[in-house]
């Protein structure tokens, strides 16, 4: 009976001593980060998405940071998230199409990475396959044509260094690496990734006046009978310059790239890519899903005279029937200088945002 009651003691003791120990590593929390919002982001449009299970910590950040440019991610260890999202490009590539370590191509242009905290629609990736940040970081390090990697060798290989298991446990209370928390970390740095210095921005801020071909650039861009471009890229009031919606702008008539239709079965949606934002075009090039324009002046093009119908076509391509809006060569370059008053140079020099 004596030796009963000890061994249930002894139980007790250990259950106790468990559960104390889980409660602790629940209860953890590193130190909290609050991200400094732009004033015009603040004052025009709604908070950033900030998930409850992933709240924004020094300690989260500065590991998500070491892990998007480390290339121990990759099957190979030669490949990083910033190979194909280069802080010089504004978090893209200037290849047209990336390679992944394996010498294969893919089919899409990388997007560029800014401003991501603000995606209401919580869709990522240009088909918005992804429903979050957090689900956006798993993928490419197991896609074939990109890291090629498994996320049981990624944890491993965190896992086996001197380096991790700390970082990992200031970030997140445990030395026990798994995936969850390297998607959580990278998103958490990806959040910080904010774009809203461009000339335009201080222009809006009265610290700078805008040429009169950028001026006219803009009304341009806000004429309904001419450019045409606010229904999907928004207007000054909304410094994201995109709708984070999924539009057909009208590239082709048929789609060997199906896009949102491909991830959601509906036909209706063939030929739907997500609207990228406008910010940042100086180094962001080449442009559309595809990459298939080198050149800012091809899209203006494409927009004055080169649009395709398919069935899918957004309405508010109004001027399909006439293949575009149809600018002048006078109106196309007061809108291009108006669109390059969007590019953000301290964001792609932000010593914070590089290795």
């Amino acid at each position: 009976m004596k030796r009963k009651v000890v061994v249930i003691l002894v139980l007790s003791i250990l259950v106790v001593a468990c559960n104390k120990e889980d409660a602790a590593e629940e209860e953890y929390l590193a130190t909290p980060v609050s991200l400094e919002i732009p004033p015009l982001f603040e004052e025009n449009i709604l908070p950033p998405v900030i998930p409850e299970d992933n709240p924004l910590s020094e300690e989260g950040i500065a590991l998500g940071k070491k892990l998007f440019f480390d290339p121990i991610l990759s099957a190979d260890n030669t490949q990083s998230c910033a190979t194909c999202h280069r802080p010089q490009n504004a978090f893209t590539d200037p290849r047209r199409f990336s390679i992944g370590i394996n010498g294969e191509e893919g089919f899409r242009n990388s997007m560029p990475i800014y401003n991501a905290a603000w995606n209401y629609g919580e869709k990522f990736f240009w088909d918005g396959r992804a429903g979050s940040l957090e689900e956006q970081a798993f993928e490419p390090i197991t896609n074939p044509i990109e890291m090629n990697n498994t996320w049981p060798n990624a944890v491993a290989s965190l896992q086996n260094t001197n380096v991790y298991p700390p970082l990992f446990e200031s970030a997140f209370g445990t030395k026990t690496i798994d995936s969850t928390m390297v998607s959580k970390s990278i998103a958490q740095f990806v959040r910080t990734l904010i774009s809203s210095n461009s000339k335009f921005d201080r222009y809006l801020r009265g610290e700078v006046a805008l040429t009169e071909a950028e001026a006219n650039g803009l009304d341009i861009f806000l004429d309904e009978s001419r450019g045409d471009c606010f229904h999907c890229h928004g207007n000054p009031l909304n410094p994201l310059w995109t709708d984070n919606i999924f539009h057909n702008n009208g590239l082709d008539e048929f789609f060997t790239d199906k896009g949102l239709g491909a991830v959601t079965g509906d036909p209706r949606d063939d030929g739907k890519f997500k609207t990228p934002s406008l910010r940042n075009l100086a180094f962001t090039a080449p442009y559309m899903h595809d990459g298939r324009f080198e050149t800012l002046d091809e899209v203006i093009d494409h927009y004055s005279e080169g649009l395709v119908y398919s069935e899918t076509i957004d309405p508010l391509m109004k001027k399909v029937g006439e293949g575009g809006v149809q600018l002048s060569e006078e109106e196309k370059a007061a809108l291009k200088a108006f669109l390059l008053s969007l590019s953000d140079p301290s964001f792609i020099n932000n010593p914070d945002f590089r290795p």
